[in-house]
């Protein structure tokens, strides 16, 4: 196993809640809900924020996945959310996805990215041996698994497609499987972390894949071997990708890493320990590491959490009640967004918190 998976009208932002602790006050409000499935986030050059929905799935192509049932649909999206104004609009919907029969714990578009106007990129999962592509979806299934990017015009163009690769070199040779989950938008390239095949690819402007990294199965005393699982990631302050990772089942208190992996690629080193089922990261601009994770434990997705990890090492748990949250951004003034209940057939919300 390589992974556990897990329009609308403009909206008023809702009214700011106070969450008191013993070392200081966290306010957040909701500044977006009614979200079906959210992940993750990233703000335009103009400062709008937007969002990826992995849909509530559909009524084709039924199928067990790694976590059991899933069907098909058209249900995915991505929202733009006028934080100014106050109100969200779907920029693009029809975008495929795989859910349960509840539509919940769904998999579909998981991250987003832009680099410059009009370049947005993001992230379609599948979970699974890229041949169950076409074995358990027929023709609709090379539009799972892959980097697809956003046109001008409005219209959607997949552009790389990650399951053809790992089906063809299977980088951590273990059983194949794919689950394209982060990525990053930089000039000249993208780097996604497959959460499927253990890895860090690097797709090039020409499209040509490079593997820049393979994070290998580990240990744990009288307990088999499992998954690294790399999900959300991002730039540090050197100038390195830092990925976190959610760790294979049983998801293990305690045991998930944030990875340190060179420019040009290489080993993975572990920058930081002791997390939980990371799902997302985040520099700000102080150079503080946000660290966010899903749950504690999954399968209940109880105890979502988000730990800031300053530049000399001391941690603090932001103290904001968070439900399977799936995803952050940080804006230039260190204002932190999360898409909270992201595995919600049409519960999602994205949560502004000021730390």
């Amino acid at each position: 196993m390589k992974l556990n998976h897990f329009s609308r009208a403009a909206i008023t932002i809702c009214a700011v809640l106070i969450m008191a602790t013993a070392a200081q006050a966290q306010s957040f409000e909701v500044v977006a809900a009614g979200l079906s499935n959210p992940r993750g986030l990233a703000f335009a050059p103009n400062g709008e924020l937007y969002v990826v929905e992995a849909g509530n799935g559909g009524t084709q192509h039924c199928h067990v996945g790694p976590t059991g049932p899933r069907c098909f649909g058209l249900s995915g999206a991505i929202s733009r959310i006028d934080l100014r104004r106050g109100i969200t609009e779907t920029v693009v919907n029809g975008l495929p996805s795989l859910a349960t029969p509840s539509g919940t714990n769904a998999t579909g578009a998981h991250d987003i990215g832009f680099q410059g106007q009009g370049n947005l990129y993001f992230t379609i999962g599948f979970g699974g041996d890229p041949a169950l592509r076409q074995s358990a979806l027929g023709d609709v299934g090379d539009s799972m698994a892959q980097v697809a990017r956003l046109l001008p015009n409005g219209s959607v163009r997949l552009t790389t497609d990650l399951g053809s690769y790992e089906a063809s070199n299977n980088p951590d040779e273990d059983l194949p499987d794919t689950n394209p989950y982060g990525i990053l938008v930089l000039p000249g390239r993208r780097i996604v972390a497959d959460a499927g095949a253990n890895d860090l690819l690097e797709i090039r402007a020409n499209g040509d894949i490079r593997t820049l990294a393979v994070f290998p199965e580990f240990q744990l005393p009288m307990a088999p071997s499992r998954d690294a699982v790399p999900t959300g990631l991002a730039v540090g302050p050197d100038g390195a990708y830092y990925v976190g990772q959610l760790t294979g089942g049983p998801f293990t208190t305690g045991v998930a890493n944030v990875f340190r992996v060179p420019p040009e690629g290489g080993d993975p080193e572990i920058y930081a320990s002791g997390f939980t089922n990371i799902i997302d990261i985040a520099f700000a601009p102080d150079g503080s590491l946000y660290v966010l994770q899903i749950a504690n434990p999954i399968p209940n997705f109880a105890g979502g959490a988000l730990i800031k990890v300053a530049p000399g090492g001391t941690r603090t748990q932001i103290s904001v009640p968070l439900f399977a949250p799936g995803g952050i951004a940080i804006a230039k003034d260190g204002t932190i967004y999360v898409t909270n209940n992201s595995i919600s057939a049409a519960g999602g919300e994205v949560l502004r918190i000021r730390p």
